[in-house]
């Protein structure tokens, strides 16, 4: 009888761990966002698309669209605190990285990036612009930077690096980004 207990103890603790699946994929993953027409309908569920160079850019040889096409091909890198590589970025480093590219000095963090450029009001963000967060409840400084990628009426789409899905594109709309949203500043 005892056992019996141990083998379906064994099974079971090894039965919890086979549930959990993994990629060894090195396909690269792309950006998806939440389409525009649910949520001017009000819908809080997402129906994804993806958002292709081409779809991004107007003027495909603006200073905006090059350094976002820089941006977008770090989709779906993993994010790592301090990272500017394709192994691992944060936030600061996507935009560092990227800006750095074209020729565009930043500082490294986001608080420093903060302090750069002119701040301007959210209904006047274009492609290229910074939008700054504060994503912890009780933070008193910014800590989070992302990049506008797309403006579509009063729909902001900006690309950044997040703890949870690594670099990817946003809403400004989705309920977490509006409220921690802090303020925006044009640099180019």
């Amino acid at each position: 009888m005892q056992k019996l207990f141990y083998l379906f103890l064994v099974m079971f603790i090894a039965g919890c761990g086979s549930g959990k699946k993994t990629s060894l994929s090195t396909k690269e993953r792309r950006i998806s966002v939440a389409a525009a027409d649910n949520l001017r309908r009000g819908i809080t569920e997402t129906t994804e698309r993806v958002v292709e160079k081409s779809s991004v850019t107007n003027h495909p040889n603006s200073k905006a669209d090059k350094v976002i096409n820089t941006a977008l091909t770090f989709s779906g890198v993993r994010y790592k605190f301090g990272g500017t590589t394709r192994k691992g970025m944060d936030c600061s480093g996507l935009l560092y990285i990227s800006f750095g590219e074209h020729n565009i000095s930043l500082p490294r963090t986001s608080i420093h990036m903060a302090e750069e450029g002119k701040k301007i009001k959210i209904k006047d963000v274009e492609k290229g612009d910074l939008l700054f967060f504060k994503t912890k409840k009780r933070a008193k400084r910014i800590n989070h930077v992302g990049m506008v990628v797309k403006v579509e009426g009063d729909d902001v789409k900006f690309i950044h690096a997040s703890t949870s899905r690594g670099v990817t594109v946003s809403s400004l709309r989705e309920g977490f980004w509006n409220s921690a949203f802090v303020k925006a500043t044009r640099i180019l």
